[in-house]
């Protein structure tokens, strides 16, 4: 079963610790814990230390990792779903949507 990891409880996106594979349940540690919190089915195949979404984020809601604050997602983002460059802005640089 593969794992993923959260840094604070609120987070809503977790980091997966191997490749996952689509349809492959995946285990959410809090990192101070050795019992998962929770388990959420991989939507998509997920490479190693990308991000997966713990529960539906809505289009422009703010994406959490490691209890900050690190982009918008662009699109519905299903709870399972890679979190990447396709469906998050990161928040890292300020400049405009190519479109």
């Amino acid at each position: 079963m593969a794992k993923a990891l959260i840094h604070e409880k609120e987070d809503n996106v977790g980091v997966v610790i191997s490749d996952t594979k689509q349809g492959e349940e995946v285990e959410v540690f809090y990192i101070a814990d050795k019992n998962p919190l929770t388990k959420v089915v991989s939507q998509d195949s997920i490479p190693l230390g990308h991000k997966i979404a713990l529960r539906d984020i809505k289009q422009g809601e703010e994406v959490i990792k490691y209890g900050r604050i690190i982009g918008v997602a662009t699109k519905d983002i299903k709870r399972g779903e890679h979190v990447h460059t396709h469906n998050l802005r990161s928040k890292r640089w300020s400049f405009p949507l190519r479109r």
